[in-house]
């Protein structure tokens, strides 16, 4: 197109001034903003830019001023052209999976933490990050962040808090290594399992025996109590029944159980409560004899007893009650304390050893056949208290039979021992 054509058509826009009017300004240095496509700066790069800078040296007719425009501007295309390449170079594209969602992202990160942090990714100490977030990041990398989930989980009984990455039941138990083939789950095998976690009870199958009956009984159970598994074994407790464990305990493993049959009765018996002696002394009799001012009678109480049989043998009976039918009333006795006398006029200088050897064979406590004489000089009970003595002679201490006899003596004579009686003279 000739010069005077293109002037042509700029004067349809506004006429422009000549070459040489125009000021002589080196093009201004333009830093892309943050963000902005790599390598363009207002006013140039575009096509129309191009345009424009092709008709100004056209206008210029290659002089000297157009020379000294072109020298700044070709600093600033290399600057521009150098740090382009470096900001080109810095953008990395990475591929970040969370909790198995994955994108792809571009970031200017020089590591894995420094990622995580720009995309506002924290992470603890139950989480896992791979690559570790201290690795430098280059273009094409994955990046795998998994948040753990905390599970508060019994396992056959036994609680615990456990951590996991799994996102579903499923994925955690095969995490932790339980065996779940016939185990109860609390919840569904394909629950999720949200960041806030979640409680699961895991009873996994176990072998349990049962010895009742006379039989034994193996069974397989995932059940909560021994009571449970008695009843999937087909097992009835009755209401006096035991078991050799606690029957809301939790079955293990090989156990084995046995299972009591109680059958139970109960019997009450009356039985007599025995009745105290009170003993009081009295100075007014000789000592070695006894006043009983009031005899004793036992009491009775009922008394019931409890009757087990135990898998058929019969036990030994249980005390499991009593209750007081009569009161016994207690004995009461006086005691002598005065010293007994030994000596009596007139009878003081006899054999009394040979004639109680007579009579008695000298034994104090000695009775005749018919139950009427006793003692060593054998007194009837009122010839006896007669002579001052209490009960029956055979009662009393040697020396009060002796000196009661002196006393007979004295009165009678050795008529009272018709037999014997010769012996006192030697």
């Amino acid at each position: 197109m000739s010069t005077s054509q293109g002037s042509h058509r700029a004067g349809r826009r506004a006429t422009p001034l000549p070459v040489h009017d125009q000021p002589t300004q080196a093009a201004p240095l333009v830093v892309p903003a943050p963000g902005a496509a790599p390598g363009l700066v207002p006013g140039q790069g575009s096509r129309a830019g191009s345009r424009r800078a092709a008709r100004r040296r056209k206008a210029s007719g290659g002089t000297g001023d157009g020379l000294r425009r072109l020298v700044p501007q070709a600093l600033v295309v290399a600057f521009l052209a150098g740090g382009t390449s470096a900001f080109v170079a810095d953008d990395k594209a990475v591929r970040l999976s969370v909790d198995g969602v994955p994108r792809t992202l571009h970031t200017f990160a020089d590591d894995v933490g420094e990622l995580l942090a720009d995309e506002g990714l924290a992470v603890g100490a139950h989480d896992i990050v791979a690559p570790a977030p201290a690795e430098a990041l280059a273009g094409g990398d994955e990046i795998v962040v998994r948040y753990g989930r905390p599970v508060a989980l019994t396992l056959d009984g036994q609680r615990r808090q456990v951590w996991t990455t799994a996102r579903t039941v499923e994925g955690a138990l095969r995490q932790l290594g339980v065996r779940a083939e016939g185990a109860y789950l609390s919840v569904s095998r394909g629950a999720p399992i949200s960041r806030d976690g979640l409680a699961l009870d895991v009873r996994t199958e176990r072998t349990v025996t049962f010895l009742a009956d006379g039989r034994e009984r193996t069974v397989r159970t995932n059940a909560a109590t021994v009571r449970e598994a008695l009843a999937e074994a087909g097992i009835t407790l009755s209401a006096q029944d035991a078991v050799s464990v606690v029957p809301e305990s939790f079955p293990r493993d090989g156990q084995t159980v046995t299972v009591l049959r109680i059958t139970g009765s109960k019997v009450t018996r009356e039985e007599a409560v025995p009745y105290a002696v009170e003993r009081a002394r009295d100075p007014e009799l000789f000592v070695g004899t006894e006043v009983v001012d009031r005899q004793g009678a036992a009491g009775v109480r009922r008394v019931t007893y409890s009757m087990r049989t135990v898998n058929g043998v019969r036990q030994k009976p249980r005390r499991i009650g009593e209750e007081i039918v009569r009161e016994p009333v207690s004995r009461r006795v006086r005691v002598g304390t005065r010293p007994m006398p030994t000596s009596v006029a007139g009878a003081d200088g006899l054999d009394w050893g040979a004639l109680a050897a007579c009579e008695s064979g000298g034994r104090p406590n000695a009775v005749d056949p018919s139950g009427t004489y006793g003692g060593l000089y054998q007194f009837d009970p009122g010839t006896w208290r007669s002579l001052g003595g209490s009960g029956v002679a055979q009662n009393a201490p040697a020396a009060e039979q002796t000196f009661r006899a002196k006393k007979l003596y004295v009165q009678r004579g050795a008529s009272p021992w018709p037999h014997c009686g010769r012996r006192l003279l030697g």
